[in-house]
């Protein structure tokens, strides 16, 4: 029986990845619905290629172009018809639309899945505790897709969950690292999204390069797995080869190191242990002997001291936290701000009085992080105008 799936952003970069582990195995697959946003082409071909029941165009432009080209494929331009297009559960969908803007359809699809996958970490970090009473709900298996937690997943199960101690998430240090802070008044855009070992779309290249993805790891590992966040700690390893640490209070600790290629979290969301994944290399011995592993330098990377100022209970100040970053970026990718701009302006944004009091406040619904979001960033704007 071939297993119904759906992508949820396919045209972006783990969108197109996990299509690049299905298409050798197209008979074993029923793609029920990909979706884009604007990227219209690409997600023809992928539906073509697939041949993809539905897909979802959200930009109204695009929309109305398409379904006056398209016959054969069913088009909407908005996830409120999920309805109409799961008429039963389905066996899997990947989540992987970047942004706030991914919450929404990763909310609305979990009842309509038997597993999902969530590679949309501000959905986890803003609104875990929405997503995680849905999940529970309707029975639905979540895995995590970054390479960090879902390394930590497979270091755990249920019986020693509780027995971990602390936990050590590792970042390579971006493109950065070793660059001196005199110089960071030179960093330019192009600069900033070259990582040095991963591909990745631009904003999360930037978020790598100021170690803002690394806060956000903090927090979705805390909320995935039910921890303080004085459990789980940063540690520098250029090579990205060893993806985490998991210490048990019994004396046991574990290490997961896989290569770094988003393939392999991808490909064992979809298939579990039921199938090896092709490309399995040899053990790099040369990497394993020389960890290097150090702690982050804070003086270069302030942002990831901001995890001593988040609140121990869930919050919406969270939301606070990935709004900032994502307009400060956005605005740094356009050109209106420097480099040292964003973690200098971060700080004085996220100290505001307006902004602090949401430390108290705990998100009711997904609508409440969206409100939100769409206020900072307009706060923020204003700032520079």
């Amino acid at each position: 029986m071939k297993k119904k799936i759906a992508i949820l952003g396919s045209t972006g970069s783990i969108g197109r990845s996990l299509i690049n582990i299905i298409k050798n195995n197209k008979d074993k697959f029923e793609v029920i619905l990909l979706t884009a946003h604007k990227n219209d082409k690409i997600l023809i071909k992928q539906a073509r290629l697939l041949n993809a029941k539905n897909i979802i165009i959200t930009d109204n432009k695009k929309y109305n172009n398409l379904i006056k080209k398209i016959n054969d494929i069913k088009i909407y331009n908005n996830f409120n018809k999920f309805d109409k297009i799961f008429t039963s559960k389905i066996d899997y969908i990947m989540s992987s639309i970047t942004g706030i803007h991914g919450l929404e359809p990763t909310y609305l699809s979990i009842k309509y899945t038997k597993k999902i996958a969530i590679a949309n970490k501000e959905s986890i970090i803003c609104a875990w505790n929405i997503l995680d009473k849905e999940l529970k709900k309707n029975k639905t298996k979540f895995i995590p897709v970054d390479s960090e937690h879902f390394s930590i997943s497979r270091a755990i199960d249920i019986d020693s969950q509780k027995n971990i101690d602390r936990i050590f998430i590792t970042a390579s240090g971006g493109p950065f690292y070793k660059l001196p802070i005199s110089k960071f008044d030179k960093i330019k855009i192009k600069d900033a999204i070259k990582h040095p070992n991963w591909k990745m779309g631009k904003k999360i290249s930037v978020d790598s390069s100021t170690m803002m993805n690394k806060v956000f790891e903090v927090i979705e590992a805390r909320n995935i797995f039910n921890l303080k966040l004085n459990q789980i700690k940063v540690l520098v390893h250029q090579n990205s080869y060893l993806h985490a640490i998991v210490k048990f209070k019994d004396g046991i600790t574990k290490m997961i190191i896989h290569d770094t290629d988003m393939k392999i979290p991808i490909f064992n969301t979809l298939y579990s242990n039921k199938k090896y994944f092709k490309k399995n290399n040899n053990l790099d011995f040369a990497k394993i002997n020389n960890l290097k592993l150090e702690k982050p330098n804070t003086k270069k990377f302030p942002l990831i001291t901001i995890l001593n100022k988040i609140p121990s209970k869930f919050s919406l100040f969270e939301t606070v936290i990935v709004s900032t970053n994502d307009t400060l970026v956005e605005m740094f990718l356009s050109g209106k701000i420097q480099f040292k701009s964003i973690s200098k302006s971060f700080f004085s944004i996220i100290n505001n009085k307006d902004l602090q009091k949401y430390k108290l406040i705990v998100p009711k619904n997904i609508y409440d992080v969206v409100k939100l979001k769409k206020f900072v960033q307009k706060k923020i704007e204003s700032r520079y105008t």
